[in-house]
């Protein structure tokens, strides 16, 4: 065979195999397309249904009373490049799983922050057990889900479109998102909304998940309100509301990050002077496999080593508002960056396969310096739960231009 048809095969079956997991997508799609143009959800077991952007939405029906209020515009961000990384060309564009790369960060618009007001209205849910998952989808009257952040119809909601017990409110204000009870969405992404809420204020109707962790309850308390003061709902029933408030905004909005910050800041802190290593030696992946012989260079240069899990909230909250410098491998407990003085410095351990941009985006939004260390992956089905090894000589070289 000659060069020239053997390269002429090699693309062919290149070509086959983009046009295969082309048509498997496109199966896959079809009866949501199908759907979409009219065909009745129930003929497909309600897996699928019709959909409309929340701003679509409310402009369709404004004639019925519908409203969105922007609170903050949409806009663009200009953030800094990771402190050790001269060339953004050389950050990852990889961005299918978060809808935003860690390339995205240095010029990422920011989603404006949105007030809805709706009218009879059904908020479905499910869970997956075995990742802890919770799902919310909201649905119109007449059936159609209703796109809002982090709220969307999936297949899984079907098994609530059966007519079954619906528990019926007058009036609520929703905040609630996917995932609210894993430690990071629930400070980024629902902390804040309820902090925009308590400062308008508008939180008199506000509904709440009666299974809630330690953490939304702590968080809470330290804000001044308790958690059994709200109405709550339960995820293994729908939820119907006639009058509806529901506000959405960016994960990582500068505005809302640094009014968290605010909400919780001490005046009796001392100054931010301590250096933290937050260790994952207990956690089921992502351990540092290497922490022993790194630990030595870390202590000498004045770090101290926290399991996070040994210190309830408020103790991890004033933790971070003593930190200058805190280093951890891609976790939740990175999140506890948001409490934080500005001016610090954020060291993240990650896999450059998994290329995560949330801890990026985070700290540029608290005006924190972010360094990116790459670490080599152990071997796992799940990114989340591969074990990493670092370079020890490059986070000496860190540290020590830190200072």
């Amino acid at each position: 065979m000659t060069s020239t048809t053997a390269s002429q095969t090699s693309s062919f079956r290149s070509l086959s195999r983009r046009a295969y997991w082309s048509a498997i997508w496109h199966m896959r799609r079809m009866p949501e397309r199908a759907v979409r143009l009219g065909l009745p959800p129930a003929i497909l077991g309600n897996q699928f249904r019709r959909r409309e952007p929340l701003q679509t939405y409310v402009e369709k029906h404004a004639d019925a009373g519908l409203q969105l209020e922007t609170l903050y515009p949409a806009r663009q961000l200009s953030n800094p490049l990771p402190r050790n990384v001269e060339d953004r060309e050389s950050l990852s564009r990889d961005g299918a799983l978060w809808g935003y790369s860690i390339w995205d960060v240095p010029e990422r618009k920011v989603a404006a922050t949105q007030l809805a007001t709706l009218r009879d209205c059904r908020f479905q849910f499910f869970d997956t057990p075995q990742k802890g998952d919770f799902f919310p989808a909201l649905l119109s009257p007449g059936g159609v889900s209703i796109e809002a952040r982090e709220i969307s119809y999936r297949p899984g909601h079907a098994k609530q479109s059966d007519g079954g017990q619906v528990v019926h409110r007058d009036r609520a204000t929703w905040m609630i998102e996917r995932a609210y009870h894993n430690h990071s969405h629930w400070l980024t992404a629902h902390l804040p909304k309820l902090i925009l809420l308590r400062d308008r204020p508008e939180l008199s109707d506000l509904i709440l998940p009666s299974r809630r962790t330690d953490v939304v309850d702590a968080s809470m308390r330290m804000l001044g309100l308790e958690p059994e003061d709200f109405e709550s709902f339960e995820a293994d029933k729908p939820l119907h509301v006639d009058d509806l408030t529901l506000v959405q905004a960016d994960r990582f909005d500068p505005l809302h990050m640094q009014a968290v910050r605010t909400a919780f800041a001490n005046e009796d802190s001392a100054p931010p002077t301590r250096k933290v290593l937050i260790s994952r030696a207990n956690s089921r992946g992502r351990k540092l496999l290497n922490e022993e012989k790194l630990w030595p260079m870390l202590r000498e240069a004045g770090f101290e080593r926290i399991l996070m899990e040994d210190l309830d909230f408020a103790e991890q909250v004033r933790l971070m508002q003593e930190t200058r410098i805190l280093m951890a491998p891609h976790g939740a407990g990175l999140t506890n960056m948001l409490f934080c003085p500005p001016g610090g410095h954020v060291v993240e351990l990650a896999d450059p396969g998994f290329p995560n941009p949330n801890f990026y985006a985070l700290s540029c939004a608290l005006d924190l310096d972010y360094w990116l260390v790459p670490a080599k992956a152990s071997k796992a089905a799940h990114p989340l739960d591969r074990d990493l090894q670092v370079d020890i000589g490059e986070v000496a070289k860190i540290v020590d231009l830190i200072g």
